[in-house]
Order: C-alpha cells, then sequence, then structure tokens
C-alpha cells in the first residue's frame, strides 16, 4: 500500500490526537470498549507512533478500530494529551478511502451503516427514521417492536409526533429544498464521496463472495463469524 503514516498525517485528526504516546496504558484503563472488546487504544497508538507501515495496514485491514466508540474518556485521561478517538477516527477514514475496510467483519458492515443511515438523511432528513427501521432486520426489537411497526400512524399520533407532517413537531417531513441543501452539504464535505468509494469497494467485495448486492447486505448485517469480546 506504502505511505500509510504519511496519510494519516494529512488527516487534521490524527495530528491533534497523537503527541507522543508513553504506553502506560491510562487511555486503555478508562476505556469502556476495552472492557468489552479485544480493544486496547495503547496499543494502536504505540502502533501508529511507530510509523510501521506493514502494523498500520493491518490495522486498517483488521476489526479493531471499528470497536471505538467515539467517546474521547481517553483524551480527558491522557498525561500527555494524546486522543486515541481522533486517532481512531483517521485510521478508519483511511480504511474506507484505500478500501482496505473490506477485509474485516466489522468494516464490511460499513456498508449496511452507509445506505441505511446516510440515506435517510438524504430522502428524509433523520438519521433515524420510522418507516425505514423494519421489524424484520431488527428481531432484537421484540414484539413490541413489532406492534409499534404495524401500528406506526396510530403510536405516533398518540405520542404527538407529526410523523411526515406539514409545520413543525417531531418527525415532521423535511422540505424538498432543505433536503436539497442537505445533498449540496454531503457534496462539498467529500461525504457522496465517501459513499460512492464504500459502495465501489463492497460491490467488488460481494462479486469476489459470488453475492449479489442484496445478499451481501444481508450477509454483513446478520452474520458474525468472529469473536469480538473478551
Amino acid at each position: 500500500m506504502g505511505k500509510l503514516y504519511e496519510k494519516l498525517t494529512e488527516d487534521y485528526r490524527f495530528r491533534e490526537g497523537l503527541n507522543a504516546c508513553i504506553n502506560c496504558g491510562t487511555c486503555t484503563a478508562i476505556c469502556p470498549a476495552a472492557e468489552f472488546y479485544k480493544y486496547d487504544p495503547r496499543i494502536i497508538t504505540d502502533t501508529v507512533q511507530s510509523k510501521n507501515e506493514e502494523a498500520i495496514e493491518e490495522l486498517l485491514k483488521g476489526d479493531t478500530i471499528w470497536y471505538c466508540g467515539e467517546c474521547m474518556s481517553c483524551v480527558t485521561r491522557c498525561p500527555r494529551k494524546n486522543a486515541p478517538g481522533l486517532i481512531i477516527m483517521a485510521l478508519r477514514s483511511l480504511s474506507m478511502d484505500t478500501g482496505l475496510f473490506i477485509h474485516s467483519e466489522k468494516g464490511r458492515q460499513q456498508y449496511a451503516l452507509s445506505l441505511a443511515l446516510n440515506n435517510n438523511i438524504l430522502n428524509y432528513g433523520y438519521c433515524v427514521y420510522p418507516r425505514t427501521f423494519k421489524y424484520k432486520a431488527h428481531p432484537e426489537y421484540g414484539p413490541v417492536g413489532k406492534w409499534i411497526e404495524d401500528n406506526l400512524d396510530a403510536v405516533h399520533k398518540k405520542v404527538g409526533s407529526n410523523l411526515d407532517g406539514e409545520g413543525p413537531g417531531i418527525l415532521r417531513k423535511i422540505p424538498d429544498e432543505d433536503l436539497r441543501e442537505l445533498k449540496k452539504i454531503f457534496d462539498a464535505t467529500g461525504a457522496t464521496t465517501r459513499m460512492d468509494t464504500i459502495e465501489k469497494y463492497s460491490i467488488e467485495k460481494a462479486e469476489e463472495m459470488g453475492m449479489s448486492k442484496e445478499e451481501y447486505l444481508n450477509h454483513i448485517f446478520t452474520t458474525s463469524l468472529k469473536e469480538h469480546h473478551r
């Protein structure tokens, strides 16, 4: 791949997040994700600080960088004011830009997130939109969730939301003019390019696995073949 560390240094989050790691492990001790996942922000920070291209590439290909919740507890405790959470953001960004995210189970799941969340924002103006949140895809929602889906309009009327309604109110219909402004923001900030990049590499991976787009989406959304927790 080559020059991965150099590419990382172009990301302002990386420049702000890495000062000089002294390997004390305070970030790992305070990290909520490290309590449950096979995740150690100290090791990640030390790895990128080493500038070892092969090790950085392994991070970009692996599941580890996707465990972080970006809560930033790490930066509040680090004696050298490093921010492993910002470093993780930069690593995730580079992993998606280079297509290396498709090599890991958690990385591949970014395709499902990109389609669901970004399309909700662009089409409806909301990250989570009730009419696209389906019980079939989220059985953990339980029987109450299934009942809510079957009675969606009545439920939202009962709780006082303005689902798809005109005028003010929670979950109101976002005017087309505002949705067009959102699309311009996506275009100007690189979000549209990021979505296209994720789509490109994901479709290539689906073809490699002998799956259609729909089969691939279902696979990455429902399959967990690795043990990610401690």
